[in-house]
């Protein structure tokens, strides 16, 4: 089981930086748009087929967590926000310490505008971060108190003030966190 966790771990820092990059080539890649449909077409089509793939093996395997992650990721990339959550959500359920699949589920439900269950989630990822992997999951981890602060500052501008100090504790760079700290304690 413990190789299993490290294997997941390195796949979602893989998918990570994987979709990190496609968003800087996305941005700075000029596209020729008499290609444009085409090329959406296959990619829809190639995700579909990824998809369809993963859930044949995830049907052969329900616990396969690396099929699962793999699988949330391509629901992820065809903006799929429900069928993404309910993986991460299935992810979460097989391996209840792992902290990126709350992060993820709480990406996934910013992004389908379910910012009730968005707050959830971030607040699970934050208290399931082992001390030991907080180095490595300063900027989720600052990106995740930010977004609870933003949500709080009206409702509960003390607690707010909390998590945005937290936040710009774990990456004092964010000009968001440091406008939001000046707004607040303001």
């Amino acid at each position: 089981m413990k190789m299993a966790k490290i294997n997941i771990k390195n796949l979602f820092l893989g998918l990570l930086f994987v979709g990190s990059a496609g968003l800087v080539h996305a941005q700075t890649t000029q596209v020729d748009s008499t290609k444009t449909t085409t090329n959406t077409a296959a990619t829809s089509q190639s995700g579909a087929t990824t998809i369809d793939g993963l859930k044949k093996q995830i049907e052969a395997n329900p616990k396969d967590t690396e099929s699962l992650a793999k699988l949330a990721a391509a629901y992820q990339e065809a903006s799929d926000w429900t069928n993404a959550i309910d993986t991460w959500k299935k992810i979460s359920a097989l391996l209840p310490d792992w902290a990126p699949s709350y992060y993820s589920q709480a990406y996934a439900y910013q992004a389908a505008k379910d910012d009730a269950n968005a707050k959830i989630a971030y607040e699970k990822y934050i208290a399931t971060v082992k001390p030991e992997e907080v180095e490595q999951n300063k900027k989720n981890l600052a990106y995740a108190y930010f977004y609870l602060a933003f949500t709080e500052q009206k409702s509960d501008p003390n607690k707010a003030k909390e998590h945005i100090a937290k936040s710009i504790q774990y990456d004092p760079s964010n000009q968001d966190a440091i406008k939001l700290s000046k707004t607040l304690n303001s």
